[in-house]
């Protein structure tokens, strides 16, 4: 690993040299490229300088002891001297984290869909609930949010809902949310007070480039049609709205939300790509997992994720064991202590297989 650290650090050297470059500074391309990279270095670099530092102080604390033969002085630097072995065990494990391999994805913008599931009006009305607390955390984190499309219910919920969410690292942080969220609360139109169960499934896709999935023109079917829902007389009367199916994989991806033909097909296009490329990549862990003969990380949706308790005002997340009795904030966006939790498990788990 310190091999690894040594090269990492001269290779910042190098980028941070690279931006003075007049070169690099009148290409702006390659500028931000160059900085980008030298970004994604600098806490790795931080934590194994810090390191190094550290080392230093246990060599010199040692080579005190070794001389010392006042008793107080020596309690000193023998608790020095610990404090110094504590806080390297600390950098180590950092480290080890900060190389583990990224997920390539995590830095893109994603789309996120949402549906309801078991319920009928009451998970409409959850679907709704969880897209706005999507939207609010995108709001907490400065990222932008694009509606792509929606089938909505007449009491404000969502039958489906598909959104953009564009902002750095937002993958790295939104994709533990596909999954099947299950509610627990009184509707609003049951008399008895009787708490009801009620399911929305959650995915997370990152956006794809065009470079990373192919699609040909003759395997599209793109029809136009005449949009409904919000949007006046001009929705109505023009076929703004475009519905295009993958016709090798059946998969159909429909756009209103925009008057103009053109960008609702653009939109499509970008949600048909996202989808063909989970798809791949869900067909690669599915492969690796036959292999290691484990149905560990398989990505499987249909699996139970979370419980929004209303009684209680707790939610649970099932992967980690993680309840947290903050229901109403949870739903308005406050959404970081769980996510940290999950991609604290997620590194714990990676490292076990380093190690």
């Amino acid at each position: 690993m310190l091999e690894k650290l040594a090269e990492l650090d001269r290779r910042y050297e190098a980028l941070t040299a690279q931006l003075a470059d007049p070169a690099v500074l009148a290409d702006h391309d390659r500028w931000q490229a160059v900085a980008k990279e030298r970004s994604r270095l600098e806490p790795i670099i931080e934590a194994y300088r810090a390191l190094r530092k550290v080392e230093e102080e246990i060599r010199g604390t040692r080579e005190l002891l070794e001389g010392e033969t006042d008793g107080e002085l020596r309690e000193m630097a023998e608790n020095e001297l610990k404090a110094l072995r504590g806080r390297k065990a600390e950098l180590e494990s950092r480290l080890k984290v900060l190389l583990l391999p990224r997920d390539p994805n995590d830095e893109k913008n994603v789309f996120i869909e949402i549906r309801s599931g078991t319920g009928g009006e009451e998970a409409a009305l959850f679907a709704a609930d969880l897209y706005r607390a999507y939207t609010r955390y995108a709001e907490r984190k400065g990222w932008r949010t694009e509606l792509v499309s929606a089938t909505p219910t007449d009491i404000g919920g969502f039958k489906e809902v598909v959104f953009m969410v564009e902002g750095e690292g937002a993958y790295s942080r939104l994709k533990y949310e596909s999954g099947v969220h299950r509610v627990q609360r009184v509707p609003e139109t049951e008399s008895s007070g009787r708490i009801h169960t009620s399911t929305a499934t959650v995915a997370v896709l990152p956006e794809a480039e065009e470079v990373e999935v192919e699609i040909k023109p003759e395997d599209l079917r793109i029809d136009t049609y005449g949009a409904g829902g919000p949007g006046g007389q001009h929705v109505n009367k023009t076929e703004s709205a475009v519905r295009i199916t993958h016709l090798p994989t059946g998969i159909v991806v429909t756009c209103q939300d925009e008057k103009s033909q053109h960008r609702n097909r653009d939109k499509a296009m970008r949600v048909l790509r996202a989808r063909l490329l989970a798809k791949a990549e869900e067909e690669q862990r599915e492969e690796i997992a036959r292999r290691r003969r484990s149905q560990v990380g398989t990505g499987d949706r249909s699996e139970r994720i979370r419980t929004y308790n209303f009684p209680q005002g707790r939610v649970t997340d099932h992967r980690i064991g993680l309840t947290l009795h903050k229901l109403p904030l949870i739903l308005d966006g406050d959404l970081d202590e769980l996510i940290d939790a999950l991609a604290t498990s997620a590194q714990a788990e990676e490292l076990r297989k380093v190690e």
